[in-house]
């Protein structure tokens, strides 16, 4: 391996240990739920997800968990502590 891809390595992993350097601005997820797998979206702030909960109240147990998960990547705005 040349000393190029070991520095390219060693950045790497500082930046995946530097999470606050991530924001994500667009993305689509197929969530396993329980009963069914749900596309789960977030797009411009908004999360949006096929189940029906997230159809009659606009937030579910997906978009709250991928929250959790993606918690300091996401715009301050549309990140809850849920």
């Amino acid at each position: 391996m040349d000393y190029g891809m070991i520095g390219k390595i060693e950045k790497a992993k500082r930046y995946a240990e530097e999470r606050e350097r991530i924001r994500f601005m667009s993305f689509n997820v197929t969530f396993d739920g329980d009963n069914n797998p749900h596309t789960t979206t977030y797009e411009n702030g908004e999360w949006t997800c096929d189940c029906s909960f997230f159809g009659s109240r606009g937030v579910c147990s997906h978009t709250m968990a991928l929250e959790r998960i993606l918690a300091g990547m996401l715009p301050e705005s549309v990140s809850t502590d849920s």
